[in-house]
């Protein structure tokens, strides 16, 4: 395993056995649900959104390694930015996990750590339910859930 390699392994890790942002946003006015019915992920999305800025943002819910730490990065990365930027944001992450992503993620600081997820397209899902579910409670929709084909809202 290159260094590379085993300092992603290591953050990816980090964030599942010490998750940031865990638990509920006590003042949340958004709230999504995602689930995964192939794998059994699941996690619920509380966030705070004052105008167009997202003040808080927590997650809750149970899932493999990668589930747990992207949702973790995902509430670091997008707390204080605006709607906007974390849909931006969205769109960047869901690239890089897709390996659509020409710049590599050199961008997206921490979130680089998922650049490997495409290369195997079951943990994919497993990488983006959070962010899915993000996107739903920026919408107002209650729940994001994947299917075999896409990940998709309801």
């Amino acid at each position: 395993m290159s260094d590379l390699q085993e300092l992603y392994q290591s953050v990816i890790l980090d964030h599942n056995r010490k998750p940031r942002n865990f638990g509920a946003a006590d003042d949340a006015n958004r709230v999504a649900e995602g689930k995964n019915p192939l794998c059994g992920d699941q996690v619920l999305i509380s966030l705070h959104l004052d105008g167009d800025l997202i003040t808080d943002v927590k997650f809750s819910g149970h899932g493999c390694a990668i589930s747990k730490a992207s949702a973790s990065l995902m509430t670091t990365a997008v707390k204080g930015k605006t709607r906007t930027d974390a849909e931006a944001l969205f769109e960047r992450f869901h690239a890089l996990v897709l390996g659509r992503d020409v710049g590599g993620g050199k961008d997206l600081g921490q979130l680089v750590v998922f650049s490997g997820v495409s290369r195997f397209p079951v943990r994919v899902k497993c990488a983006s339910l959070a962010w899915h579910t993000l996107k739903a409670a920026l919408a107002s929709e209650a729940i994001a859930t994947t299917s075999p084909a896409t990940v998709t809202t309801e």
